[in-house]
């Protein structure tokens, strides 16, 4: 291990770091509002679009990201729909999110007891009251473990941006292996950056669950 290597390798990395994280966060957002969308219209079974989302979950579910951004980076411009790459990897991370996001969220939502819904109906509750102070917090604290698993797993699927030759940490890595055979030192940078963005991640995960737990549903 070359420590001047290393040091040389850094600027190229935080760089990539940065470009990574923020496409990452970016599809994150995405993930998060359309798994919220979905599960709602799900949960309350809404005509016509309880079949457009579930076609959707299935589709996503179930096809690798890397074939998504093929389609949407390669595929959508020979019908003249022209897409920048970083908006590319954010838009399919986005949609490869939302379908696991909308299942994590509609199972919090469908675990929440009958009877806390009637209790708060009976207590004068509006139905947007019901579902704004007791069914979603509950939902949200029960879906948390599954979230942050969600996140985590989103944030490892930026490696393959490089496909789509975005320079984030994995196309940075490869390129200066391609290029000087450092590999031993390109690689073990490549781990430490991925440590250092996606174990805050679990941290911060494990300290929001326990909080909303212990608030929710007493310490």
């Amino acid at each position: 291990m070359d420590t001047q290597v290393l040091l040389s390798y850094l600027p190229r990395y935080l760089q990539a770091f940065c470009l990574t994280v923020q496409i990452g966060a970016i599809g994150i957002l995405i993930a998060f509002f359309l798994g919220m969308v979905a599960a709602f219209v799900l949960h309350f079974q809404l005509p016509i679009l309880s079949g457009i989302f579930r076609f959707y979950i299935e589709l996503f579910r179930n096809t690798p990201l890397l074939v998504q951004l093929f389609f949407i980076y390669f595929g959508l411009p020979r019908i003249g729909i022209m897409i920048p790459a970083q908006a590319c990897g954010a838009l399919g991370l986005g949609l490869l999110g939302g379908s696991y996001m909308a299942e994590s969220f509609r199972s919090g939502l469908d675990a929440v007891s009958i009877g806390q819904s009637e209790a708060a109906l009976a207590l004068g509750m509006t139905n947007r009251q019901l579902f704004g102070f007791v069914i979603f917090p509950e939902a949200f604290a029960l879906s948390i473990p599954s979230i942050v698993a969600n996140v985590i797993f989103l944030f490892k699927e930026t490696s393959v941006f490089s496909a789509i030759s975005l320079m984030d940490l994995m196309f940075t890595a490869k390129d200066l292996i391609g290029l000087y055979y450092d590999t031993t030192e390109a690689l073990f940078l490549l781990v430490i950056f991925y440590v250092i963005m996606i174990l805050p991640v679990s941290l911060i995960g494990h300290l929001i669950e326990k909080k909303t737990h212990d608030r929710i549903f007493g310490a």
